[in-house]
Protein backbone atom coordinates (compact mmCIF):
# COMPACT_ATOMS: atom_id res chain seq x y z
CA UNK A 1 0.00 0.00 0.00
CA UNK A 2 1.96 3.64 -1.20
CA UNK A 3 1.83 5.97 1.81
CA UNK A 4 0.72 9.71 1.73
CA UNK A 5 1.08 13.05 3.51
CA UNK A 6 -1.75 11.55 5.55
CA UNK A 7 -1.11 7.87 5.83
CA UNK A 8 2.76 7.55 6.28
CA UNK A 9 4.85 4.95 8.43
CA UNK A 10 5.19 6.30 12.10
CA UNK A 11 8.99 6.28 11.62
CA UNK A 12 8.11 9.52 10.27
CA UNK A 13 5.78 11.06 12.39
CA UNK A 14 8.62 13.33 14.34
CA UNK A 15 10.44 14.48 10.94
CA UNK A 16 10.19 17.61 9.24
CA UNK A 17 7.51 18.42 6.36
CA UNK A 18 9.49 19.02 3.98
CA UNK A 19 11.91 15.57 5.00
CA UNK A 20 8.69 13.36 5.71
CA UNK A 21 7.12 14.61 2.59
CA UNK A 22 10.22 13.19 0.51
CA UNK A 23 10.87 10.33 2.64
CA UNK A 24 7.02 9.25 1.32
CA UNK A 25 7.88 9.78 -2.06
CA UNK A 26 10.91 7.69 -1.69
CA UNK A 27 8.99 4.95 0.03
CA UNK A 28 6.50 4.64 -2.14
CA UNK A 29 9.64 4.39 -5.26
CA UNK A 30 11.25 1.80 -3.25
CA UNK A 31 7.66 0.27 -2.88
CA UNK A 32 7.08 -0.12 -6.39
CA UNK A 33 10.84 -1.62 -6.99
CA UNK A 34 8.76 -4.51 -4.47
CA UNK A 35 13.02 -5.95 -3.88
CA UNK A 36 13.24 -4.47 0.24
CA UNK A 37 11.75 -5.48 3.43
CA UNK A 38 9.15 -3.06 4.43
CA UNK A 39 11.28 -2.04 8.03
CA UNK A 40 14.37 -1.63 5.91
CA UNK A 41 12.66 0.16 3.28
CA UNK A 42 11.24 3.02 5.39
CA UNK A 43 14.80 3.52 6.75
CA UNK A 44 16.67 3.89 3.73
CA UNK A 45 13.79 6.49 2.75
CA UNK A 46 14.42 8.39 5.84
CA UNK A 47 18.04 8.41 5.17
CA UNK A 48 17.60 9.31 1.32
CA UNK A 49 15.36 12.21 2.14
CA UNK A 50 17.77 13.13 5.19
CA UNK A 51 20.56 13.30 2.73
CA UNK A 52 18.52 15.00 0.20
CA UNK A 53 17.82 18.24 2.37
CA UNK A 54 21.58 18.15 3.47
CA UNK A 55 22.10 18.38 -0.68
CA UNK A 56 19.49 20.90 -0.90
CA UNK A 57 20.56 23.38 2.05
CA UNK A 58 24.09 23.38 0.36
CA UNK A 59 22.51 23.92 -3.10
CA UNK A 60 21.00 26.76 -1.24
CA UNK A 61 24.20 28.31 0.20
CA UNK A 62 26.18 27.77 -3.22
CA UNK A 63 23.32 29.80 -5.07
CA UNK A 64 23.86 32.65 -2.45
CA UNK A 65 27.53 32.96 -2.20
CA UNK A 66 28.87 35.52 -4.60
Amino acid sequence: MPWTKINYPVAMKDLPEAIRNKAIEIANALLREGDLEEGILIATAISRARDWAVKQGAEKKDAEEP
